[in-house]
């Protein structure tokens, strides 16, 4: 067993429980980032998370948002880390502080800067050397700084988290690093328990099991699943025998899931994004949600307790409830361990029975054989059951009275027996006494008004039993010295737009002109961004066309991400999100093609999850593109292969060879041959003569051809990816030559379909790069306002048009802020306010238009506290973009939704 007792022994951790200054405590732990909320609400918001259950919140530190560039820290303003620690602490926070150095959290890259992805011979998230020692300067800013806010420390940090689910990533050594991660914490004093959590329950992959290193579990499962507790008993189990309590550092967000949680053992309770927020500038990030490409919205709101700017949802009422649960049994529910499925033993005597229904998503928590002495109750007795849940216990000091409230919904049933005889009086409720007058049952109505009963103890105590209906148990806030309940009133959030008086100009700019002056030269081939300073924002390639004597038919924009708008001359090719794929372009019979190109290139943001279905999902991918070739020739090559029906034995690089005799080898079309074989191997050549006019040769295989894999000239170009059906023969094949491809096609019981397309072109060259950041834009809205002219209705832009929307906004909504929706169609935004960036939309459109996930996809979110005084101004400053091939994009007028005060 390893040692079940951490370093620092003002937070201990057993099986059974975790203890803080020597208390077993329940932590009910709600996701709230500073990076994602204005600095001006973070107090507001610790304070709302705290008023309504929450005990402490988990906070992820992203790497990237304080060191922008090599070794340029920022840790001032909006991203002062030490004084939002020090709110949490004077809050009554305690924190689960997430350093990363990767933390996913749908954030740019997953918080690893981007300049890692080209460093050579780098292995990250791994025991790598080269990795660590850029890790190491991380961590010797961020440490330090956790240190001082160490719980016993003068702040209120319990844990500090290690990574993030690192067994949804192919480390080759999750022991040695973790271990190296856990070193380099420890040698800045970090005392508090070291964590890793687990994303898909790979205790090991996530922590390498190293000494010292706590696992902790994520789960996200269907609320409604019906087996749910036992899996998570499982891994209870498990830990128990490590000597650890279950710690779930993340789920979902309903209190239906946390009950079912703290049935089965769960210590600390860890709702993934209860407190909702904004990806504020060019964080956003891009990521398989089943699309397989969905790029991340602005909003970040997974429908949690708050929305991100700040209202209560309903949710909201049931986190406190559960609080007032947890609370009422103490350290006997803290040290509490599973008797059975959907129960708890309590330590101090008794049972937690749920009442799981899953189809209703209801789990109340009902006693049963309670000891009286659990709530400091002398004389023996108990609660012997109750078919109302138990929310709050509370002991009046100046007086010998505990009052007890039920909840339910219909009628509530509550018994307790005694050591000596009682009295009832008062009874608001149907009461049953025993022929001893030492057991009372006690049964109630739920309705909006209580029910009370006052039994009488021998001693002189009183307890004053109350019940209600769950509505009203919702919206119980507290009881005070005087036992009086404070019943809140709901809030109710404002959804309806207002007028607000303003003004718009438009200022059109070159549609193809960079918005920066520093422009690099690149020589003969593109590159990626990366490769050369450029992590976030905009970016414009340049590049010639070697002539145009030939009759381009299209462009194939290679290996490109994340928002692509391309142009020959001024003409508009169209706007595309290939997700570092190649794409085609065909041209359209309105533009004439000239040899100047510009691809406008915007990073959406770096994937912040390892996926391979596309290369822009590979957590080191890079953005921009590599290439534009000019189509000259396309060719249909799904006719007249030579087949061959191979033996399993049989390998694929023999019949690949230049020198295989294939003679006598059947001719079909491409997977056109039956065969009773299931799966079957099939082997189809074709001898394809190039032109001596082109200097590219593209393979386009769209399509499904099942497992398939591709050679040109005996090499081997990989297995066919459906979602990136473009391969690149050049490399492997000369002008004016034949060219031998072979294509293996695994078959199966999928039937297959497809089309082999080869494009032959010539690449663009002379290529030069420009980027722009957030400043950069800022600086170009500000030169380009002076050309802006009066707009009063719909905003419409021809295709591939670009242009700067201003408005002058008046504090009219006391200091609390908007949200803004945008309407239209094939409309993209980039939205500044005062200096912030707060928004990036794209309205509703064609096919061009990628999945967005995340939060809302058609408002942005202005804070109030954001806005200026009044004789400063308030500027709205908005690049146009109209992404449409085929028509212009329209963008209404923009409807302001106040935010209300909560």
């Amino acid at each position: 067993m390893q040692q079940s007792i951490s370093q620092n022994q003002i937070i201990q951790l057993s099986p059974e429980t975790m203890r803080i200054d020597g208390k077993s405590e329940i932590i009910l732990c709600a996701s709230l980032f500073y990076f994602r909320l204005p600095r001006g609400v973070w107090k507001e918001r610790l304070h709302k998370v705290k008023a309504f259950g929450y005990n402490a919140i988990d906070v992820y530190f992203p790497w990237n948002y304080h060191e922008t560039e090599v070794g340029v820290w920022d840790f001032s303003g909006e991203k002062d880390v030490a004084q939002f620690l020090q709110e949490a602490s004077e809050t009554g926070l305690w924190v689960i502080a997430r350093p990363g150095p990767y933390i996913c959290s749908e954030w740019d890259g997953g918080a690893l800067p981007a300049y890692l992805f080209v460093e050579e011979n780098m292995c990250i998230r791994d025991h790598d050397p080269l990795f660590l020692t850029h890790v190491a300067r991380w961590y010797a800013e961020i440490m330090p700084i956790l240190q001082r806010y160490e719980h016993g420390q003068g702040g209120s940090i319990i844990a500090v988290q290690l990574e993030n689910e690192l067994d949804f990533y192919p480390c080759t050594d999750p022991k040695g690093y973790i271990s190296a991660l856990r070193d380099l914490a420890l040698q800045h004093g970090i005392k508090v328990p070291l964590i890793a959590c687990a994303g898909q329950g790979g205790l090991f992959q996530a922590s390498g099991f190293a000494e010292s290193i706590v696992p902790t579990c994520n789960f996200y499962p269907n609320d409604r699943d019906p087996s749910f507790e036992e899996k998570v008993r499982y891994y209870r189990e498990e830990l128990s025998r490590r000597g650890y309590p279950l710690l779930v550092t993340e789920t979902n967000r309903s209190h239906f899931l946390l009950r079912r949680l703290l049935s089965a053992g769960a210590k600390l309770l860890g709702p993934y994004l209860q407190a909702s927020g904004t990806n504020f500038g060019f964080t956003n990030a891009a990521n398989n949600w089943g699309n397989p490409l969905s790029f991340l919205t602005s909003d970040y709101d997974f429908h949690g307790m708050f929305t991100p700017e700040g209202h209560i949802r309903e949710e909201a009422y049931e986190g406190r409830l559960l609080h007032h649960i947890i609370q009422t049994y103490g350290t006997s529910l803290a040290e509490a361990t599973p008797s059975d499925l959907h129960r708890l033993a309590l330590k101090h005597g008794g049972e937690l029975v749920f009442e799981l229904n899953v189809a209703a998503l209801d789990c109340p928590i009902l006693p049963l054989h309670v000891p009286l002495q659990t709530w400091g109750i002398a004389g023996g007795g108990g609660l012997e059951y109750a078919t109302a849940e138990l929310m709050q216990v509370k002991h009046l000091a100046h007086e010998q009275r505990t009052i007890f409230i039920f909840h339910t919904e219909g009628e509530g049933e509550v018994q307790f027996t005694f050591e000596s005889e009682i009295e009832i009086k008062n009874a608001g409720m149907t009461v049953h006494m025993s022929q001893s007058e030492r057991s009372v049952t006690l049964s109630f109505q739920a309705t909006d008004n209580e029910a009370r009963a006052w039994i009488h103890l021998s001693d002189g105590h009183i307890l004053e039993i109350i019940g209600m209906n769950r509505a009203r148990a919702l919206r119980l806030e507290s009881i005070d010295e005087d036992g009086e309940l404070r019943i809140e009133t709901l809030v109710v959030q404002a959804k309806e737009s207002r007028e607000v008086e303003t003004s718009w100009r438009l200022s059109k700019v070159d549609h193809i002109r960079s918005f920066s002056e520093e422009t690099l030269y690149l020589g003969d081939d593109a590159d990626h961004l990366e490769k050369h300073g450029i992590y976030r924002g905009f970016a414009w390639y340049k590049a010639q066309l070697p002539h145009t004597d030939d009759d381009y038919q299209g462009f194939i924009i290679q290996r490109a991400s994340d928002v692509i708008s391309l142009y020959t001359g001024e003409g508009y090719m169209g706007t595309v999100t290939p997700g570092g794929t190649s794409r085609y372009l065909p041209i359209p019979e309105s533009i004439h093609v000239v040899p100047d190109l510009t691809a406008r290139v915007e990073i959406w943001g770096h994937t912040n999850f390892h996926d391979t279905t596309l290369p822009g999902l590979h957590l080191n991918s890079l953005k921009g593109l590599a290439g534009i070739v000019g189509v000259t020739s396309s060719r249909d090559l799904n006719q007249n292969w030579r087949f061959k029906l191979m033996q399993a034995s049989e390998i694929k690089d023999d019949y690949a060879a230049t020198d295989v005799d294939d003679g006598q080898w059947p001719i079909v079309s491409i997977g056109g041959w039956l065969s009773a074989d299931l799966p079957a191997q099939h082997c189809y050549r074709k001898q394809v003569k190039l032109t001596d006019k082109a200097d590219r040769w593209i393979l386009h295989t769209p399509g499904n051809f099942s497992q398939a894999y591709a050679y040109v000239n005996g090499h081997s170009l990989g297995q066919v990816n459906p979602h990136d059906p473009f391969l690149d023969l050049t490399p492997f094949v000369k002008a004016g030559d034949t060219a031998l491809i072979t294509l293996f096609l695994d078959k199966t019981y999928i039937a297959l379909s497809g089309h082999i397309t080869l494009y032959e072109g010539t690449s663009a060259n002379n290529w030069t790069v420009a980027g722009c950041q957030e400043l950069g834009l800022l600086q170009h809205a500000q030169v380009s306002r002076i050309d802006a002219q009066p707009v009063t209705e719909a905003i419409a832009m021809k295709p591939g048009a670009v242009a700067w929307l201003y408005s002058e906004l008046e504090d009219s909504n006391q200091g609390l802020g908007w949200r803004v929706y945008a309407h239209g169609q094939d409309m993209k935004l980039t939205v500044f306010f005062n200096g912030h960036l707060v928004g990036r939309l794209w309205t509703k459109g064609g096919e061009n238009r990628p999945v967005f996930r995340g939060g809302s996809d058609e408002s942005f979110y202005l804070p109030g506290t954001w806005f200026h005084e009044q004789e400063e101004g308030n500027e709205l400053a908005i690049m146009l973009e109209a992404v449409a091939l085929d028509n212009d994009a329209i963008l209404e007028p923009f409807r302001f939704v106040p935010v209300s005060a909560s």
